[in-house]
């Protein structure tokens, strides 16, 4: 073969490669509503042979959502001091109702110490932070705000990881298309992602009280929680209660928050 007959060999199938990965390039992400309609399209054909048809249909049916955006971009109190922080989170209603509700579950809270090595304190404060102990659960619905940050450029692979997640746990007949709560995707008493209620979730419904704090316990643990340590900054607990939120802020006031209710 002449080198002239070798570079046009070699010239076609450079360009047939590049076809190739051109035809195998991920959804294309976006920053406004406009292409979510194509995205769904091809996310779907992706996804064919990992997501059932079911899930996909289900997914056919998500909105892009103004509300998941708007929460997305606004987490302005994360910057605040810790004192600030916890004025605005209501930190001394969330420590007395703590307590109370530790006496009047001290049975649920006993049994997972017992299996999870995790005292009231945190699980306590980590729900009366994500929730109100259950009273805002959120009413966006779950599919549509995991599509979209999927969708979304900002974050867009660490949510395509959730959206896989949310699939197979509307398959699971644990989410369904008409799934409501948090902004974020987030659903159940304390809150947890698709990906989490897939790794950690307990069984049953995260909206149960008992389901929901056994699963955080779990995911506690999952994040390497020893029985009877500290959980206060410096100490071996407090890198599981990183774990649970990025933010510094967040998680210095769990901290906190916890040891106030467990008397310490």
């Amino acid at each position: 073969m002449t080198d002239h007959k070798r570079r046009r060999v070699l010239a076609a199938a450079t360009m047939a490669l590049a076809c190739l990965a051109g035809g195998a390039e991920a959804a294309q992400c976006g920053n406004s509503a406009g292409g979510f309609e194509a995205w769904k399209r091809e996310f779907a054909d992706e996804a064919r042979g990992r997501a059932s048809a079911a899930s996909l249909a289900a997914l056919q049916g998500t909105s892009y959502s103004t509300a998941t955006i708007s929460a997305d971009r606004g987490q302005k109190s994360f910057r605040l001091s810790l004192e600030q922080f916890l004025a605005k989170r209501g930190a001394t209603t969330i420590v007395s109702r703590g307590r109370a509700l530790k006496q009047q579950n001290a049975a649920l809270f006993a049994s997972i110490q017992q299996r999870y090595g995790v005292p009231p304190g945190p699980l306590l404060a980590i729900w009366g932070m994500e929730t109100g102990f259950g009273a805002v659960r959120g009413n966006v619905n779950t599919l549509s705000a995991v599509a979209t940050l999927a969708y979304d450029c900002r974050r867009s692979a660490y949510f395509t990881d959730q959206l896989y997640a949310a699939l197979t746990l509307v398959d699971r007949g644990v989410l369904s298309a008409g799934t409501r709560g948090a902004a974020h995707g987030e659903v159940g008493h304390t809150q947890f992602l698709p990906k989490n209620v897939l790794t950690y979730g307990t069984g049953g419904d995260l909206n149960n009280v008992g389901t929901a704090l056994t699963s955080t316990a779990n995911f506690l643990k999952g994040h390497g929680w020893q029985a009877g340590a500290g959980y206060q900054p410096g100490e071996a607990n407090f890198a599981a209660i990183q774990g649970w939120n990025a933010a510094s802020v967040y998680q210095r006031a769990i901290a906190l928050m916890g040891r106030q209710i467990d008397g310490e």
